[in-house]
């Protein structure tokens, strides 16, 4: 992934110590009014309670399809039989929860620069809203050694060694859920040259603290927002508080499965299928009684790849809708265009209306 991004996103200077207070500030609350595209907490009849993401088996002799329907239909699933050992989810959690649970003054020893990526702070998406979020982060891009020696000075190699197995584990199964939804295009991983077996693609891990909050309905942990990755693969503690936007629900709650991880398509991935997969509009909402942790992880391709729609997908009834971009130059869309991201490197609207407007409408970058 990119080192760094342009200065058009920066994080709030500014970072209040929310795990300690008792009423919700001014500063964090948030309009009550109830719409998608102003990123606003949701009302008791916006999520749906009936229905939510697909959870696919990937030891599934149709596990193929069914992620390709998923990606099509919900721009997001849940996955189960994935390969990383419940060990490893228990450690990432643990590992987490001890960063978060350190000193505000000790955190910010590893704050992130202000054009940097890595490091400790609130949500980067923060200083596009006049109001702030009821989270904060840690992002790690490449070796986590620098910081970590600053947050655990005299024992810091197992926050290292935890990061850098799971970093490992989770970029195996990137390529093998790759493999799956380049597939379920009828698209050889072989074929896309950066994809192919043994190829590594580039990555951020970014772990997030969502803290008990005193007046939830007013609060927003994250705001809503789509990846600018390929996918996005998450874990989250058994705390519920991931929503993902459907046209025909609104406001859908993907609760946590037991050992299960959570994907979602990003932008890139939107741009290399023609808009076959669309991106999905997620948001994290909080929780009154219970902190909530989760570990995205971010995968994307090397920085330098240039990203366009798959030529076998194309045809003359089926035109490419994007033009071609690095994942460097979209994160400088994102800082530039900040919610038209996507459609600023859009050539044309299908006629088939592939395309998921509702995502269109309200793009915003996590990193």
């Amino acid at each position: 992934m990119p080192s760094r991004v342009s200065d058009a996103i920066k994080p709030h200077k500014h970072v209040l110590d929310i795990t300690s207070l008792k009423e919700l500030p001014e500063s964090h609350a948030w309009s009550s009014l109830d719409s998608p595209s102003s990123n606003n907490p949701p009302t008791a009849a916006d999520s749906s309670v009936s229905e939510s993401v697909p959870v696919i088996d990937l030891d599934d002799p149709n596990a193929q399809e069914l992620v390709g329907h998923a990606c099509k239909t919900w721009g997001a699933f849940q996955v189960k039989n994935h390969g990383i050992e419940t060990n490893l989810l228990d450690r990432i959690e643990s590992t987490g929860k001890s960063l978060f649970s350190l000193p505000t003054h000790q955190k910010l020893k590893a704050a992130r620069a202000a054009d940097g990526v890595s490091g400790y702070g609130v949500a980067r998406i923060s200083s596009f809203f006049s109001k702030l979020m009821w989270s904060e982060g840690f992002t790690i891009l490449g070796s986590p050694l620098e910081h970590a020696r600053q947050l655990w000075p005299d024992d810091y190699n197992h926050f290292c060694g935890v990061i850098e197995e799971y970093d490992k584990e989770m970029q195996k199964l990137a390529g093998r859920l790759m493999g799956l939804m380049l597939g379920s295009l009828g698209i050889a991983q072989e074929d896309v040259d950066w994809a192919g077996p043994n190829k590594e693609g580039a990555a951020a891990i970014q772990l997030n603290s969502y803290p008990a909050c005193p007046d939830p309905d007013r609060a927003m942990g994250l705001a809503a927002h789509t990846d600018s990755t390929l996918l996005t693969i998450l874990y989250q503690n058994n705390t519920s508080g991931l929503q993902v936007f459907r046209d025909a629900s609104g406001w859908v709650t993907v609760p946590p499965v037991p050992g299960a991880l959570v994907v979602n398509i990003g932008d890139l991935l939107h741009i290399l299928s023609n808009g076959s997969y669309p991106s999905v509009l997620h948001r994290a909402v909080v929780n009154r009684t219970q902190q909530r942790l989760s570990v995205a992880y971010l995968y994307g391709p090397p920085s330098d790849v240039q990203i366009s729609p798959l030529s076998k997908l194309l045809d003359p009834t089926h035109p490419p809708l994007y033009r071609p971009v690095t994942w460097t130059e979209y994160l400088g869309a994102k800082a530039k265009h900040f919610n038209e991201a996507l459609s600023s490197v859009q050539l044309c609207i299908p006629r088939t209306g592939l395309v998921n407007q509702n995502t269109v409408e309200n793009r915003v970058e996590i990193i």
